[in-house]
């Protein structure tokens, strides 16, 4: 995977496929569960990709978006917009043209993304 890189004068930001694994990753390694990546590409125009986590806790949901937040930092990203973090229910973490949705269990069970996503491919993050 990519990060920022600078190469001379010009700044190499990480592809979007890229961000989301490292989101996805980033999700994991903070012991979120049931990671996936939607590829949203030619189904949203306004997101190329959906990372969505459970969180077992409102503690647990909170690293999890805090630490994705830090690694897209570093990936040469900053954030557009956050929604939810006070009631740790859905958190939802806006990228331009990657979305991180971390959910409690309640709400992923209720909210079923991948369901009504259910056209999206989904991409093997962990191999990639």
């Amino acid at each position: 995977m990519l990060n920022k890189t600078l190469v001379g004068e010009t700044t190499h930001l990480a592809t979007a496929l890229e961000r989301a694994c490292i989101c996805a990753v980033t999700a994991q390694e903070n012991k979120g569960r049931d990671v996936l990546v939607l590829d949203m590409r030619g189904i949203s125009r306004l997101y190329d990709y959906f990372v969505i986590a459970t969180g077992t806790s409102k503690r647990q949901i909170h690293n999890i978006a805090e630490e994705v937040d830090d690694a897209m930092k570093h990936a040469g990203d900053k954030r557009a917009g956050i929604e939810g973090y006070e009631a740790s229910r859905w958190v939802v973490q806006d990228y331009g043209d990657v979305m991180v949705h971390v959910f409690d269990q309640d709400a992923r069970k209720y909210y079923t993304l991948e369901e009504l996503w259910a056209d999206a491919p989904r991409v093997d993050w962990e191999n990639s």
